[in-house]
């Protein structure tokens, strides 16, 4: 049947194979989408969809005083999924033939058992509302322009004090074009193109060394690369491994820890946000599992996933499935609200997609993830936080960490950190790190400042790598697990 089926595809559908309706970006004929749909539906499945993808990227690499590496390049292809009710199939080629795409759609189809019937396809064309204004595209800019301003970031970095023992900086830019097309008549494009540039600094003291990383980045063109104060990241990522460098250790104990605004809010991200998507959801893995409407934490805390924010790092204008993103309100005053909810696990859940479906790239299947989540602001300032904690460790900065999103237990490094002493933040610490459950900490969350920011990271699951933001005010738990030397 394979055969039959794929010579009529690709005898009788049509040799053309560019889309003449498209003014550059991805082109790929309307007919020939359809025809593919049509041959992932070929023995029974229920929906298809078509991810194309045509991506380029630049980056450079500048590390003691020396251009390490420069490069440039493009990846292009189609994902295509098939649902045949709660089973999920997923294929890709990083070909762009008709030939190629009908031969990967039908050998998917293969694993598809299901009553065959015709589905008469109509792709509508829709375009979403562009929330993002890219001013300069990265590709007008010539590499000598990007390479100044990484030297700038480094020389500022390694000439902040003898005691950084080496610096280094990268500069990134991704420019990404998509379409996606399914058997529900959805037929929709988005351009993307982010931004970013990390400083690294290491200082070496009794040889102990210590890093401060700063590393902005955003949903802009290069525009955003020429508004940042290089100079001043560098010197903020020499500083804070400096500092680091000449603390003594933590010492271990339960105390109350106050944790900064921006990247401060990787904790709620890891410890909690993971266990609020679909993706362990659906499999009652999770431990926010069957608990909306339920009240999780103090009244003072509320929780947001926005991928509408415009320019932010974690933001598109549609999710990886051709949804409009939106701004989720998942915790309200305590209470458990929603989940993030992709398309296939919603159909497991039976409930909407909240249009959180996301993926690195078509080699990955779309499941549910976040965007830019945060806690939101609340009323007490940083200063009152502080005054209010007579002894505890402030965590300026966190660094790296491991979660369990099956049980919501973490382990974070604090990468940057002080002790709190009579509601003054006193001497700085190295080694600390962050021990609990997301569960547990949320529910002793006792202050909340109202100094919200985020921070850019790249979040890693089962769909790839992406851009997200975190975020936080300051905030307080009141009691917390802080492992040292």
């Amino acid at each position: 049947m394979t055969g039959s089926w794929y010579n009529y595809y690709c005898q009788v559908l049509g040799p053309a194979f560019i889309n003449q309706e498209r003014k550059g970006g991805i082109m790929i004929a309307k007919s020939i989408i359809t025809s593919v749909l049509e041959a992932a539906l070929s023995t029974g499945g229920d929906f298809a969809e078509l991810f194309i993808e045509d991506t380029s990227k630049s980056s450079i690499n500048f590390l003691d005083g020396q251009l390490e590496s420069t490069q440039t390049g493009r990846d292009f292809g189609v994902g295509i999924r098939i649902f045949n009710e709660m089973n999920c199939i997923y294929a890709y080629t990083n070909s762009f033939d008709k030939e190629s795409l009908i031969k990967t759609a039908l050998k998917a189809a293969q694993a598809v058992r299901g009553n065959t019937s015709g589905i008469d396809i109509v792709l509508n064309e829709t375009k979403p509302v562009s929330i993002h204004d890219i001013q300069i595209m990265p590709a007008s800019i010539s590499k000598k322009e990007k390479l100044d301003l990484v030297k700038v970031g480094y020389y500022s970095a390694k000439g902040y004090d003898p005691i950084i023992s080496q610096a280094s900086v990268r500069y990134l830019d991704v420019t990404q074009n998509i379409a996606i097309a399914n058997t529900e008549g959805l037929y929709v494009e988005d351009d993307r193109t982010h931004t970013r540039v990390l400083v690294n600094a290491i200082a070496e003291k009794d040889g102990q060394m210590q890093t401060g990383s700063v590393a902005p980045g955003a949903h802009m063109g290069f525009e955003f690369a020429k508004s940042l104060d290089i100079k001043a990241i560098g010197e903020e990522a020499a500083r804070m491994a400096k500092v680091m460098a000449s603390a003594d250790y933590c010492k271990a104990g339960v105390i109350p820890v106050v944790i900064d605004n921006a990247f401060g809010g990787v904790i709620f991200h890891e410890a909690c946000g993971h266990g609020l998507e679909a993706t362990s959801i659906a499999k009652g893995t999770s431990v926010f599992t069957s608990k909306l409407g339920e009240k999780i934490a103090p009244d003072i805390v509320t929780a947001i996933d926005d991928g509408t924010i415009p320019n932010a790092w974690g933001s598109a204008n549609i999710d990886d499935e051709g949804g409009k993103t939106r701004k989720n309100i998942l915790i309200e005053n305590g209470v458990l609200k929603s989940y993030l909810i992709d398309k296939f696990n919603g159909r497991k859940m039976k409930m909407e997609s909240t249009g959180s479906g996301r993926r690195q790239s078509y080699r990955f299947a779309p499941t549910s993830r976040m965007t830019n989540t945060y806690i939101a602001n609340g009323q007490s300032t940083q200063a009152q936080i502080i005054e209010n904690t007579e002894n505890g460790l402030y965590a300026k900065e966190l660094g790296g960490g491991s979660v369990n999103p099956g049980t919501g237990e973490f382990n974070f490094s604090v990468r940057e950190g002080y002790m709190i002493r009579n509601g003054k933040i006193a001497e700085p610490v190295r080694g600390a790190t962050l021990i609990g459950k997301g569960l547990d900490v949320l529910k002793k969350i006792d202050m909340v400042g109202n100094n919200m920011d985020m921070g850019q990271g790249m979040c890693g699951s089962s769909s790839g790598s992406i851009p997200a933001n975190v975020g936080q005010p300051t905030i307080r738990i009141s009691s917390i697990t802080v492992g040292g030397r």
